[in-house]
């Protein structure tokens, strides 16, 4: 059996996420301690006694979501499943890194917590930007939709599902944009409620900020399967991990593509290590009957059966 860890990212966020494994794990309760103080925050009260408003701030957000999926991978581990692979979702693509050994859990913290703040900055900075979902309907016709009306400040940020996928741009052309891909078929598109609009062009402030920010970090080579949202292969050197890092906060996900490089490489089952089930559903859209695991909590983890 081959497994494949994956990570998610901003949205799975909740209040309280991951405390059976902070109360349970001595492990665990070090690596809360090791990302607050990497990344100059009390995460342990961010999460436990922070409310939903302030996890949903992107600076609060990124290093939450990171260090409950490093939590949830080191519980699984504990409970005797090792991956094979790795593979995360946007800020998830983090807590993947250091799983394959290719940044330390301190620097990947840090750097998240930088991220963060410097997405979010980028977002203010813009002078007005945001996200959508579009549902059912096609990446392809959604590109169209938004060429044909002559769009210059929107694009496609996450290629999340064959019929589910998130633009970004400004929030003139993307409300341009709702009205043009109704038009066009989609049976749904929701503005979220974002402080930016992520893995776009208009992150590009924070890409040149965060390229500064890992230039003395040391990233080795992966030490199990990792895969890239920028491309949607695998990276194969940690240098090339470092440069998709920072290409990552300017470029679309490219979910679908990954999620069927992963299957292509002969992994069997995965394991969504970190809270939610979004990353799940998104895998049966992809991978068809091979399983995903929801592991967000104890109980999730002592459920699995391989």
């Amino acid at each position: 059996m081959k497994t494949c860890f994956l990570f998610p990212g901003q949205g799975a966020q909740y209040p309280g996420m991951g405390r059976d494994f902070y109360e349970t794990s001595k492990a665990v309760r070090e690596l809360f301690e090791l990302a607050s103080d990497s990344a100059k925050i009390d995460v342990k009260a961010l999460i436990f006694e922070g409310s939903e408003e302030d996890l949903k701030q992107t600076r609060n957000t990124q290093i939450a979501v990171a260090l409950v999926g490093a939590a949830a991978a080191l519980c699984t581990r504990e409970h005797g499943i090792l991956p094979a692979a790795a593979a995360g979702f946007s800020v998830g693509e983090w807590p993947a890194l250091a799983e394959a050994g290719v940044v330390s859990h301190a620097d990947m913290f840090r750097l998240v917590g930088e991220r963060g703040r410097l997405m979010d900055e980028a977002g203010k900075r813009s002078g007005g930007s945001t996200m959508s979902a579009v549902l059912f309907m096609a990446p392809e016709a959604i590109e169209k939709a938004i060429a044909d009306a002559g769009l210059k400040q929107v694009w496609v940020a996450n290629y999340n599902s064959p019929t589910q996928s998130v633009i970004s741009g400004t929030e003139v052309d993307v409300a341009a944009a709702e009205i043009a891909l109704k038009t066009a078929g989609a049976k749904r598109v929701v503005r979220l409620k974002v402080s930016g609009a992520f893995h776009s062009p208009i992150m590009a402030y924070a890409r040149d900020g965060f390229a500064e920010a890992v230039s003395d970090v040391k990233f080795s080579d992966p030490k199990l399967e990792l895969f890239s949202n920028v491309t949607g292969k695998r990276i194969l050197t940690g240098a090339e991990a470092k440069e998709l890092a920072v290409r990552q906060i300017v470029s679309p996900v490219r979910w679908i593509e990954e999620e069927a490089a992963i299957v292509a490489s002969g992994v069997n089952h995965a394991i969504e290590t970190g809270p939610g089930t979004v990353l799940g559903g998104l895998w049966k859209a992809v991978a068809g009957d091979l399983p995903c695991f929801p592991c967000g909590t104890l109980d999730q983890i002592a459920s699995i059966s391989l």
